[in-house]
């Protein structure tokens, strides 16, 4: 069934439908809610929505050149296999525990985007959000644009790639996560991480990189950045100084050179630190 041009404002106007096109339709109400929940296999196209919780436990689902308000308060929660194109996503907390996903193409601002989601690709988007992807896993990001504080914390078995986050407190106790040909500006960059890997990144901030277990730098620029790796097992390339460390554990860290080396009394033991100049390949 396709649906054109229509404007719904009552409570759960199209629920329970399946094999629907929605196009160039209007979803607005301060009191109703929730009007394509527990959908199946619909295609959304050019509708505007300012409505809440739309789109809740409706599965097999497009989304294209849609508008999604401040007031469309949590839209997409407990969806599987949702994919948006072309979208501006105004919405707090729009997007949880959701398996299956795809995101093209999109401006996303909002609070508390992306927590708890499983399998979903991000592609040539900006987000603007605060504790973005909390406790996610199984991400595939390339090439966004991220801005806000706490992101990524608790993600699992991931990748980001050319992207650039102007972010704090990132990748707080992370797990396998890959970080390629990026540009990550924030303080307290990923404490209490492990299996973190960045390659060919760009850090900048103080205190970076503290309390990681198994941290892996590849061919990386560090500016701005000391008191780097206090209690983290590192091993690392670094093409650029270091403004200082402090405390690492058993590490091998190379540089262009190291400003300050931090072994105060607050040391603890833990096997061999080896720093070596690093020669960058002509």
């Amino acid at each position: 069934m396709k649906i054109n041009k229509k404007v719904y404002t009552e409570e759960r106007s199209l629920f329970s439908q399946s094999d629907l096109i929605v196009d160039e339709c209007l979803f607005e109400s301060s009191i109703g809610e929730s009007p394509l929940k527990e959908c199946n296999n619909i295609e959304v196209n050019n509708s505007t929505f300012n409505i809440r919780y739309p789109l809740w436990h409706s599965n097999n689902v497009k989304i294209k050149n849609c508008r999604f308000s401040i007031n469309t308060r949590a839209p997409f929660w407990y969806n599987k296999n949702i994919n948006f194109y072309d979208c501006s996503i105004q919405s707090p907390k729009a997007l949880r525990e959701v398996v299956d996903g795809l995101i093209i193409n999109c401006n996303i601002i909002g609070s508390e985007f992306g927590w708890n989601i499983r399998k979903f690709n991000i592609i040539d988007s900006t987000i603007e959000t605060e504790y973005g992807f909390m406790n996610s896993s199984d991400l595939d990001i390339q090439n966004i644009k991220y801005s806000g504080k706490y992101s990524f914390q608790y993600v699992t078995n991931s990748t980001i790639k050319d992207s650039i986050l102007d972010t704090k407190d990132a990748f707080w106790h992370s797990k396998n996560l890959t970080v390629i040909n990026s540009v990550i500006n924030g303080e307290y960059l990923g404490w209490y991480s492990e299996n973190l890997h960045l390659i060919n990144c760009k850090i900048k901030g103080t205190q970076p990189l503290c309390y990681c277990k198994n941290l892996v730098l590849t061919n990386c620029t560090m500016i701005d950045c000391d008191l780097a790796f206090e209690y983290s097992n590192v091993t690392a390339t670094i093409n650029s100084t270091i403004d200082s460390i402090k405390n690492p554990f058993d590490s091998t860290i190379k540089s262009l050179g190291i400003k300050e080396v931090i072994l105060d009394e607050f040391r603890r033991d833990s096997g061999n630190i080896v720093l070596e100049d690093y020669k960058k390949e002509e």
